[in-house]
């Protein structure tokens, strides 16, 4: 027998309004919200998907637009992105609901990373965002100091023959270009580790590992925080949240800008 999967009433009013979660609990909270003409004010309840709510006496109308799915994950450190793992580690999809085994990863966090992810039941979605120039922002933490050389790469990219440091041992990728990046703040500069904030447009192979790897600075702790605006708002780590309809939008303009940009370079008309 199939179980009608639930949401939080907070989740499905964000979900299909112009509410934020947190507006929606303020309003489940002074009793404007009505499930079957009954107010609700349990801020812990649940919802089929297609409930029937009301907010301020008016119904909330369930979005049926979506062409696919996109969730955010909050991937834990010692997960690999991956369905199997070959020396037996845990992926993600040991942790993930069965109900997303099918879904697509946009992009790769390595083994030792957590943070953002997001993922798709679309693959040509995830295909486009994977090779997006969307911002991504880390939070990093090196072995030892942040140095002028570190500053003036990050400033203006640098070209590596040799990018192995920080590598994966199996990698065939050596070299490697690295644009300048978005921006950067450092938090704190020590002798024995530093830890700064970085805004990269790219996602290649353990990029950031490789950059810091390369001025002998190997990275220790790296938490993706924010993937093109979509941002963990507190998701606890390991679980799952489904994006709100503001982040909806924004990916869907963001996709439709790039098959407009690709077809102009292509000189085809959109």
């Amino acid at each position: 027998m199939k179980h009608e999967e639930l949401v939080r009433l907070n989740k499905f009013i964000s979900h299909n309004s112009r509410f934020s979660r947190r507006e929606a609990d303020k309003l489940i909270e002074e009793g404007k919200v009505e499930i079957g003409n009954k107010v609700i004010t349990d801020l812990s309840t649940k919802v089929a998907e297609d409930a029937i709510v009301k907010v301020n006496g008016r119904t909330v109308k369930v979005d049926k637009s979506r062409p696919s799915t996109v969730i955010v994950y909050n991937k834990q450190k010692g997960e690999i992105v991956s369905k199997k793992d070959p020396q037996g580690r845990t992926t993600i999809y040991d942790t993930l609901p069965s109900k997303y085994s099918h879904f697509l990863p946009i992009g790769r966090l390595d083994y030792a990373s957590e943070g953002v992810l997001l993922l798709t039941d679309d693959v040509d979605i995830a295909n486009e965002l994977m090779h997006s120039n969307l911002e991504r922002i880390y939070k990093i933490k090196i072995a030892g100091e942040i140095t002028p050389a570190m500053e003036t790469a990050m400033q203006n990219g640098i070209t590596l023959d040799d990018a192995t440091a920080g590598a994966h041992k199996y990698s065939e990728i050596t070299s490697m270009d690295f644009a300048p990046f978005n921006g950067y703040q450092i938090q704190k500069n020590g002798k024995a580790f530093s830890t700064l904030k970085v805004s990269i447009s790219e996602g290649k192979n353990r990029e950031l590992r490789r950059f810091f790897g390369y001025f002998n600075a190997p990275v220790t702790d790296l938490k993706r925080i924010d993937f093109g605006g979509i941002t963990l708002n507190n998701l606890p780590s390991g679980k799952t949240r489904f994006l709100e309809r503001k982040e909806y939008q924004n990916l869907r303009a963001f996709i439709k800008d790039m098959k407009k940009e690709f077809l102009s370079e292509n000189g085809k008309s959109y």
